[in-house]
């Protein structure tokens, strides 16, 4: 590795990670090229488009503007780790494949990862409550209704599942 290095240990999607990492590398690139998660994706760079979308520590965190090192000691989740196992879906999952909630799929991962925390917090919203979550990720094929839509029924499905996904 080429300048100033730092290891770090963070967890991600519930696997502990121990790393050696440039301290100018961002959790985006760490998280596609370190560990291979591409789910995550690069748009804008610039914390614009929210397609970078993580949780970090629960909380949603743009990840092209965050530093590797910056996540040292904290609980990552990408989309990869939101569903409950390999074989089974997340509800948010779920309703996106049944709302049609994605096209091309490049937005896909930051919508569900912000909407994962946002329905954590907010079990029961609004469609303009939805609308206003989702505001700071921006999709160029769906319209947005089908993501709403699938938030919605998502919704739902937790509350009657007793809120147990992430």
């Amino acid at each position: 590795m080429t300048g100033t290095t730092r290891r770090i240990s963070v967890t991600v999607n519930g696997t502990p990670r121990d790393e050696e990492v440039e301290v100018r590398l961002t959790l985006a690139d760490f998280l596609r090229k370190r560990l291979g998660l591409t789910g995550t994706h690069l748009g804008c760079e610039h914390g614009v488009c929210g397609a970078c979308t993580v949780l970090v520590d629960g909380m949603s965190a743009r990840s092209c503007l965050m530093l590797a090192v910056q996540a040292d000691d904290c609980d990552i989740t990408t989309v990869e780790g939101i569903a409950p196992s390999k074989d089974v879906l997340h509800p948010l999952q779920e309703a996106f494949r049944d709302h049609h909630g994605l096209q091309c799929g490049f937005c896909t991962a930051g919508i569900l990862t912000t909407l994962v925390e946002f329905l954590r917090d907010n079990p029961s919203p609004s469609e303009g409550e939805v609308r206003e979550a989702i505001s700071g990720n921006l999709c160029r094929c769906t319209g947005y209704q089908g993501i709403v839509d699938a938030a919605l029924d998502a919704a739902r499905r937790l509350r009657e599942a007793g809120g147990a996904a992430r």
